[in-house]
């Protein structure tokens, strides 16, 4: 038999716990912080470095005589379009001054890498006088480029040390005008430019090696591995991601090669045997008075900087970046959700 229950009283629920606000203090406290400290750094960032880029690109499509005011562009500066990147892809000289500086990017990477890294596994061993050693490989790189090019351009004159020390050990015969003579003034730049940077090379790896575990190459050494073995299979490998960085700096650094070569080198020279894009952008922009045809090259230059760092870094430095802008976004769906879209 059926029985009828009367509904009790209804209950209703009773307000909410209230909005936690202290998260959200916090954070905006936070985000306070943020933007007290990394502000005027942002400020300088943009007001030296994205502003005279953006200027740069705006001048390279003008015809700009030498002297000229921003609010005077229209009357002045007569519109080409793209005809300064023709003319600077174009113009032999420019050609030339990229072959060279890919001429130095290339050599460092072949020839200051490998020596830096015998180096500092020689200095990473037990020797006396290690310190003194290290010392004397890093001051070249403390000095000043401009004082560096200065010093071998007294050296290296054709009454230099280096040719009076050549004489005098009676090997006359290999005095050279090392940066008078085009069909070796590019390598003498190189030997300046390798002399000035290899002793950072060398204690950025000797910072890589200290990271290696000595057990590691002792383990190997009792299993019957030879030093070379030891080297080859542990030593290298592991300091991968040393080598990596320094090759990304070395490229970066080549490719804004300026002061060695402007210091050294004089300007009939430069101009058909030592010229790189950076010397060249000044002498077009500055020296010749052409600031729109200068601009034009610089786009050029920062355009070809950007593309081989991104590069660089989406292929060889993928394995050693994390949250890097070319790294690829993983989803941040839930599980439950990506679940249900596939």
């Amino acid at each position: 038999m059926a029985t009828l229950t009367t509904p009790g009283p209804a209950v209703t629920a009773g307000p909410g716990p209230l909005p936690v606000r202290a998260p959200r203090r916090r954070s905006g406290r936070k985000r306070l912080e943020i933007l007290l400290f990394a502000g005027p750094a942002l400020v300088l960032f943009l007001g030296f470095v994205i502003l005279p880029v953006i200027l740069a690109g705006v001048y390279s499509f003008y015809n700009l005589p030498p002297a000229f005011q921003w609010e005077d562009l229209a009357e002045s500066g007569r519109f080409v379009g793209f005809d300064n990147y023709v003319r600077a892809l174009t113009t032999p000289e420019f050609q030339r001054a990229i072959g060279n500086t890919f001429f130095i990017l290339a050599m460092s990477l072949l020839v200051q890498g490998p020596i830096a890294i015998g180096v500092a596994l020689l200095l990473n061993r037990r020797l006396r006088g290690r310190s003194i050693f290290r010392l004397l490989i890093f001051v070249p790189y403390v000095l000043a480029e401009v004082i560096a090019g200065l010093s071998f351009k007294l050296i290296l004159q054709p009454n230099g040390a280096v040719n009076a020390t050549l004489e005098s050990l009676g090997l006359g015969a290999f005095t050279r005008n090392w940066l008078a003579d085009p069909s070796i003034a590019l390598w003498t730049i190189f030997f300046i430019l390798t002399w000035k940077y290899i002793g950072f090379a060398i204690l950025l790896f000797l910072a890589g090696l200290q990271g290696i575990p000595e057990e590691l190459a002792e383990a190997a050494q009792i299993d019957g591995a030879t030093w070379w073995q030891v080297q080859r299979h542990i030593t290298l490998p592991l300091l991968g991601p040393t080598i990596r960085i320094w090759a990304f700096l070395s490229i970066i650094g080549s490719l804004q090669v300026f002061d060695m070569v402007w210091v050294t080198v004089a300007p009939a020279v430069r101009r058909i045997a030592t010229e790189t894009m950076a010397t060249y952008m000044v002498q077009q922009g500055q020296f010749a008075g052409q600031p729109g045809y200068g601009s034009a090259i610089a786009v050029i230059l920062f355009v070809i900087s950007l593309v081989i760092a991104l590069a660089y870094q989406r292929f060889a430095l993928r394995r050693d970046l994390t949250g890097a802008v070319t790294a690829p976004r993983r989803s941040r769906k839930p599980a439950s959700r990506r679940k249900a879209v596939r």
